[in-house]
């Protein structure tokens, strides 16, 4: 309990009177001290004379309604009026006595004032509560893998399916583009690493880096045919047919390869492949090299473990109702398979055409490559058939048709 007046007399009876009540009771004479302190500390109870000198009652009893509106506030004085009362019940006391008092009367005063606060709070919460009841809130806790299942199959499969072919090719334009994002963000940060940092860590950076592209596509909205290869598991509980299905990968498919080779436009024309006098382009010229060169085992073998990471990123991010929860459950199965050296068809539609566009129009020859075999047919016949095949069987075996199996199967 704080007590503020400035007669002594009053301030010892009424330190005596609560100290045996049981209150850990301070007293000050000094209206503008009594702030100071209500404003440094938490008090239960308030007593607040009304005359003052330097400061009203009144205008204290309004500032403890803003510094201190946890406390239950008291007014006495020795001027009573019924003014006065409903002038400080205005200002927030929450009840006023006359002086002189006896300590029955202030005591019972103090009780009934702490009491009215309490219903008063209890009853602003309720109101509270029962307006927050009128708006839905989305729970907090994540989906199970069984609902995952159930969602992809029933709804999110579904809706994919019978989608408008316009919204799905604008947004699988964009979700080409959001990947190839990724992969110029990751080669513009490692272009230049030392070697003496080691090929790992430069995986693990580019490989982080590169996440970017998916984030994109899961949260800002896009249609990428990797991780359209979920919708199998509509067709298997039967909801859609395999011909809808089809239909819809080759359109995201197709769009996805526009947007790819529209980014990569875009960085050859920004001029940005110049960075490290022309390093960066040279970089993007070696990746494009290296993946048309690849073996086709390699590069089918490749391309599955890839999409098997891919859809179990998109498939934890369906577990999480929160943007931040998305992108955790996106950025280590990405970052894993970046690191590890997969193959992913959607961003070598980026890589492949950039180095291929830096190598033909911009004459970029970086030393011991024999770019004769930097080709559209390579490309086309090396690495993206042989990886799309891949990504197809790692996506719709390995996460499709396995959850499927595992929760949908036996009830359907």
């Amino acid at each position: 309990m704080l007590i503020i007046d400035d007669d002594s007399a009053v301030l010892m009876s009424c330190e005596r009177i609560f100290s045996e009540e049981g209150f850990d009771v301070e007293v000050t004479s000094d209206p503008k001290e009594g702030l100071q302190r209500a404003t440094q500390k938490k008090y239960t109870v308030i007593l607040c004379d009304w005359q003052m000198p330097g400061l009203d009652g009144l205008d204290v009893v309004a500032e403890l309604e803003s510094r201190a509106p946890e406390s239950t506030v008291v007014m006495i004085s020795g001027y009573p009026s019924v003014g006065r009362a409903t002038e400080a019940m205005k200002r927030g006391a929450m009840d006023y006595l006359a002086k002189p008092f006896t300590p029955e009367e202030i005591t019972t005063t103090v009780r009934k004032a702490i009491q009215n606060k309490f219903t008063q709070e209890k009853k602003a919460i309720g109101r509270f509560e029962q307006m927050l009841s009128k708006f839905p809130v989305p729970s907090l806790d994540d989906k199970g893998p069984q609902i995952i299942a159930e969602t992809v199959a029933q709804s999110l499969g579904v809706l994919k399916a019978t989608s408008p072919w316009i919204s799905l090719f604008v947004l699988g334009v964009m979700a080409g583009a959001y990947i190839g994002f990724g992969g110029l963000f990751s080669a513009s940060v490692t272009f230049d690493m030392d070697p003496a940092m080691g090929i790992g860590l430069k995986k693990l950076i580019t490989g982080a880096s590169f996440s970017l592209g998916l984030m994109l596509v899961v949260i800002a909205g896009g249609e990428l045919f990797t991780g359209n290869n979920l919708m199998v598991s509509s067709v298997m509980v039967g909801e859609v047919t395999w011909t809808k299905v089809m239909a819809k990968w080759a359109l995201v498919y197709f769009a996805n390869f526009v947007g790819s080779i529209l980014l990569a436009w875009l960085f050859y024309f920004s001029g940005l492949w110049k960075a490290g006098g022309g390093a960066l382009g040279e970089a993007a010229v070696k990746v494009a090299y290296a993946k048309v060169n690849l073996d086709l085992g390699e590069a089918f073998v490749r391309a599955v473990g890839c999409n098997w990471l891919v859809c179990l990123a998109v498939w934890m991010a369906l577990a999480s109702r929160q943007v931040i929860g998305k992108i955790f459950a996106i950025f280590f199965p990405i970052m894993g398979f970046v690191a590890i050296g997969f193959e992913h068809c959607v961003a070598n539609m980026y890589f492949i055409p950039s180095g291929i566009f830096l190598a033909r129009w911009a004459g970029l020859a970086p030393d011991g490559l024999d770019l004769t075999t930097l080709t559209w047919s390579a490309f086309l016949l090396k690495n993206l058939i042989p990886v799309t095949i891949g990504n197809t069987i790692g996506g719709v075996v390995f996460v499709g048709l396995g959850y499927w199996g595992a929760y949908l199967r036996t009830s359907k």
